[in-house]
């Protein structure tokens, strides 16, 4: 029986390589068939996720609460001190230089990455911004967000923290960061579907001795990963609760 393997969007398009890489090694150490597919939008993939069509997923921590409490996945794994971050950026030369200062009526870029746009707008709040009195523009990736500040088709941009300090330094030198996150629990995290969780305590085993062989070393790196650690239910259900929480305010 093949199992199938999917990746939140999110992740950025220089490290496609590296999740193949991760599959291969997957196949090897659990000795089944995995067939890895990935996704250019989140409705796409959770209209596939519903369909049971995924038994392992990279997941972002908005859509861990679905996964794991209407789906049954367990949390298997978590990269280790790579917490998700919002950054709010603007065009260097924008007159504005703290989020505070932020007029009515800005136009702001985000993408489709749920946790990163809900935390960009809470971010926002200290001036009384809301989604009430600005506009919002959906793009496809955080490249695209960094263009339409370059562009100045956008006052603002949204950016996970990853993304945007993987951007080439050119476009940062243009851009100045007004504000970051610092919530440090909230997580991607690797996630098994009831179907594939007899294989979790040989997964986490290899997992979490990743690291330490030349060639798994070699996969997290094209993956831009350090090394896998372990993710407790209580950590994941903290994370849910946490970021269910941020969702109702």
């Amino acid at each position: 029986m093949a199992y199938n393997l999917t990746v939140s969007p999110d992740f950025a398009p220089d490290h496609i390589s590296g999740w193949y890489f991760f599959n291969t090694w997957l196949q090897r150490q659990l000795e089944v068939g995995v067939h890895l597919e990935l996704y250019d939008c989140f409705e796409q993939q959770r209209k596939d996720i519903r369909s049971d069509k995924v038994d392992m997923i990279y997941a972002n921590p908005y859509d861990a609460s679905m996964l794991v409490r209407e789906l049954g996945f367990k949390a298997v794994a978590r990269p280790k001190a790579r917490p998700d971050e919002t950054v709010i950026a603007v065009h260097a030369d924008s007159p504005y230089n703290t989020v505070e200062e932020l007029p009515e009526g800005i136009t702001v870029a985000t993408t489709d990455d749920p946790d990163v746009h809900t935390m960009g707008m809470i971010m926002l709040e200290p001036a009384d911004l809301d989604k009430s009195n600005i506009t919002t523009k959906e793009v496809d990736s955080y490249v695209v967000v960094a263009k339409n500040l370059l562009n100045e088709n956008a006052q603002v941009g949204f950016f996970l923290k990853d993304g945007f300090d993987e951007l080439s330094d050119l476009i940062k030198r243009q851009m100045k960061v007004l504000v970051s996150s610092q919530i440090s629990v909230v997580h991607h995290v690797l996630l098994v579907g009831p179907k594939m969780q007899e294989f979790i305590p040989t997964l986490q085993e290899r997992l979490f001795s990743m690291h330490q062989d030349e060639k798994g070393q070699g996969v997290l790196s094209s993956m831009d990963l350090d090394q896998w650690e372990p993710m407790t239910e209580e950590e994941t259900e903290f994370m849910i609760d946490l970021i269910d929480t941020l969702v109702l305010e």
